[in-house]
């Protein structure tokens, strides 16, 4: 699988963008997905994740009923929907991979879990 993140931009606080990651290979539906984001001088953070068939979905706390994370297997998209957006939201987002089908929920949040990464895309929020 290989990754494409786009959508990426500058908005105010309190507005809305949408991520997309279109994702290469026939195995996409077999894959867990998810969003990591790099705040400038911070360590790289989980953002969202959804399963592989996309019945479970997992949010980082600083995050959870803002950002909504879904998937189109027919079409091998993952999106994630963000809301009500902080200037602490900005950051450069990846979309994230298991491609090899290895990943168990305990283990959904951690970096070291996804194998496939997007080259990231920048989203910018003004105060």
């Amino acid at each position: 699988v290989q990754l494409q993140a786009s959508g990426g931009g500058l908005v105010q606080a309190g507005g809305s963008l949408r991520l997309f990651c279109e994702a290469s290979g026939r195995t996409f539906s077999r894959v867990t997905m998810g969003w990591f984001r790099q705040a400038p001088g911070k360590d790289r953070e989980f953002v969202a994740a959804v399963w592989r068939t996309g019945s479970i979905t997992y949010y980082s706390d600083s995050v959870k009923g803002r950002f909504t994370i879904s998937r189109d297997n027919a079409e091998n998209t993952l999106s994630l929907q963000m809301n009500s957006l902080k200037p602490e939201d900005t950051a450069v987002y990846y979309c994230v991979g298991d491609s090899r089908g290895s990943i168990i929920l305990s283990s959904i949040r951690r970096e070291g879990s996804y194998d496939t990464w997007g080259q990231g895309t920048l989203v910018t929020v003004s105060s």
